[in-house]
């Protein structure tokens, strides 16, 4: 298991979905998944920027952003030994509101076992992130 994905209807707009996601520093009020993300550049967030992140059970990562196609989706990546972790986050209109989607692919020599290996903890992680995404943007 290197691939894990979750999509979820969010009764907001795609703006206010694309904004809330984009405030990174701030991920940590709205999704357990997260203690917290520092910046370590200035300015919007943009290809290069980059962000230290702490999780629970997860060492601290440096996440840099790979793609960014603004209003819809940013894709951001860390590095470890033997494994390169990629998160993308997915925007679009989907009836009266949106649809969120959040992925974490592993790649890398090491990325099936590591993968495989905290396959609970990623499908975790991304169920909460998933909800508190749908809770934040529906103001709850």
């Amino acid at each position: 298991m290197r691939d894990f994905s979750i999509a979820v209807d969010i009764g907001a707009s795609p703006e206010r979905v694309w904004a809330v996601m984009l405030d990174i520093e701030r991920w940590a009020e709205w999704t357990a998944s997260i203690r917290s993300i520092e910046r370590l550049d200035g300015g919007p967030l943009a290809v290069g920027s980059r962000a230290r992140i702490r999780q629970p059970n997860v060492l601290p990562a440096i996440w840099e952003v790979t793609a960014l196609d603004a209003g819809k989706a940013f894709t951001w990546i860390t590095r470890s030994p033997g494994v390169t972790a990629t998160g993308r986050h997915f925007v679009e209109p989907a009836g009266p509101g949106s649809r969120a989607t959040l992925s974490l692919d592993f790649g890398g020599p090491l990325g099936s076992i590591v993968g495989w290996l905290l396959r609970g903890l990623n499908e975790r992680y991304l169920g909460l992130e998933a909800a508190g995404l749908k809770g934040r943007c529906e103001g709850h």
